[in-house]
């Protein structure tokens, strides 16, 4: 019996580089031969090994949210108080958004913001992570509310809404250019609304 021929290309390395081609320059504008440029293999190849381009942009949104973009999980669930977790979110971005290595700013934002109609899915899919991650913002928020570490009255949905808000805003400003180090006074300007 022949085995079939083994696999010519690393795909862990592929998606990392389909990753970082859908962050450059969003979801509609990554051709496949943008792609199969960039992770250096034949359509063929990619369809082989990752199905279509839709398939292959929702592995490199599950890579990303495991990787760059780990740090919104992290800071949400690792700090003592509600306001510290919300610190370090906004601190982390500021570093994560402008780190060299790859394209400025953030993926779930920014891939799908002009969708032709047929990637409206794609417009819903990062929506939905960004309503994710805004729902336990939220819920790390109310938790702050319930251990009193602000006035009961603090409007959680409000406050969460405001702090996404804020990263998306420093998202934007990290594709036109901005520094660590004007991000993170971003950072700073939007803790001084913290309630309490």
């Amino acid at each position: 019996m022949t085995q079939g021929r083994p696999r010519a290309f690393d795909g862990e390395t592929a998606l990392e580089q389909a990753l970082l081609a859908f962050w450059q320059h969003g979801y509609d504008a990554t051709s496949i031969t943008v792609l199969t440029e960039a992770m250096g293999i034949n359509a063929s190849s990619l369809y082989a090994a990752f199905g279509d381009k839709r398939s292959l942009f929702t592995a490199a949104v599950r890579r990303y949210l495991q990787g760059p973009a780990r740090f919104t999980t992290m800071a949400l669930e690792g700090a003592p108080t509600a306001r510290e977790a919300v610190e370090r979110l906004l601190r982390a971005a500021a570093v994560t958004y402008t780190a060299p290595g790859h394209p400025p700013g953030c993926l779930v934002i920014s891939a799908a913001t002009n969708c032709t109609p047929g990637s409206l899915d794609v417009q819903a899919e990062l929506r939905d992570i960004r309503a994710q991650g805004r729902q336990a913002l939220t819920q790390r928020i109310t938790a702050g509310i319930v251990a009193r570490e602000m006035p009961p009255e603090t409007d959680a949905h409000a406050l969460a809404a405001f702090y996404a808000a804020t990263l998306q805003g420093m998202s934007g400003l990290a594709r036109d250019g901005s520094t660590h180090a004007e991000l993170d006074h971003v950072a700073t300007a939007a803790l001084a609304a913290w309630p309490g």
